[in-house]
């Protein structure tokens, strides 16, 4: 188990959970905190998600997805007690570190996840790898199979008109950016 002393200052640790229990353990530890007034030494916790488009029956949905499922990240100051508060939390399976010493992440690992979770205000980013005049092929909707030539691009909704070759003539089709593949 760690020294009390605290030695290795204040840094993001990540523990394991269950699988789907994420959430349960974040209010957990909360709670735990509180009660055991442990405010000194347990300061953050996160349940690192993001913000994706998918789409379903030819319908748009921005979800929210855990970034890195079975994982909670907690910032605090690793002693004695603070160790044990988390560790002894239901559905907490351990610390990510050798054997009862937890391995801090470093502040660049913490950097790039918090930036990757802060994508979840507003709209999620859309970026679109395509050009006018590039052939690409339908993935999916009622013209799944079909090939086609980029004719048009909307990256602030995130459509693409792309026209298709269909009884002799070109007809062009509105699709999510997502629904095109390059060829």
């Amino acid at each position: 188990m760690p020294k009390q002393t605290a030695e290795y200052g204040r840094r993001w640790y990540a523990i394991h959970t269950y699988s789907g229990y994420e959430e349960n353990v974040a209010d957990s530890l909360v709670q735990r905190i509180e009660a055991l007034n442990m405010k000194d030494y347990i300061f953050n916790i996160l349940v690192p998600k993001e913000k994706k488009i998918k789409i379903k029956n030819g319908k748009r949905r921005v979800v929210e997805e855990k970034i890195y499922p079975g994982y909670v990240l907690v910032d605090m100051l690793v002693t004695d007690d603070s160790w044990y508060v988390v560790r002894n939390t239901p559905n907490v399976t351990g610390f990510i570190g050798t054997g009862t010493t937890p391995s801090p992440l470093s502040q660049l690992e913490v950097d790039a996840i918090l930036k990757r979770a802060g994508t979840t205000q507003g709209e999620p980013e859309i970026t679109i790898d395509l050009q006018v005049g590039m052939a690409v092929k339908i993935g999916d909707g009622p013209f799944k199979g079909f090939e086609g030539k980029v004719n048009e691009i909307d990256g602030a909704r995130g459509k693409v008109k792309v026209l298709v070759s269909m009884f002799g003539r070109e007809t062009p089709l509105e699709l999510d950016f997502t629904q095109v593949k390059k060829i």
